[in-house]
């Protein structure tokens, strides 16, 4: 799945789509997507001048953003598919190693346990095999969200 097929699941765009690639994916189960961090990213210009780093909040995001293609998988066809992965919990979050520009961030999503409208994801971002995030994180699927508040 690139970019094109990407944003049909998600509604973020430039510059803060932080998903490029997604190189395998077991609908509802398991994700693993790829983030090319490039030197042109608007973030870098205040992070750190002379020293540019890719923030972990911002790492915290592309993870979640594969978790959110993740949770939309589970829905087949567009019009059954939810409009937004809301974030609505990060757990257990451990920065081990910086991100710098030129990296490329791989993210390895899991489902821990789903009880609609609420996703429990655990996420894992490694740069060539080094592990340089670990989170846990749940999202809300709008629509759901949606439908529950008419009830």
């Amino acid at each position: 799945m690139d970019t094109i097929n990407i944003t049909d699941f998600l509604p973020h765009r430039y510059p803060f789509l932080f998903v490029d690639r997604v190189v395998a994916l077991e609908a509802g189960r398991r994700i693993t997507a790829l983030k090319n961090v490039t030197i042109n990213e608007p973030f870098f210009r205040g992070h750190f001048p002379g020293r540019p780093l890719m923030p972990g909040v911002l790492i915290c995001e592309a993870v979640a953003q594969a978790g959110g293609i993740l949770a939309s998988s589970a829905f087949p066809g567009a019009k059954n598919r939810p409009s937004i992965a809301m974030l609505t919990g990060l757990d257990r979050v451990r920065f081990r190693h910086p991100v710098f520009p030129g990296d490329q961030l791989c993210m390895e999503v899991e489902v821990v346990r789903r009880h609609d409208p609420f996703w429990k994801m655990r996420g894992v971002a490694a740069v060539e095999g080094k592990v340089v995030a670990e989170l846990e994180f749940t999202v809300a699927l709008e629509a759901a969200l949606r439908s529950e508040d008419r009830g």
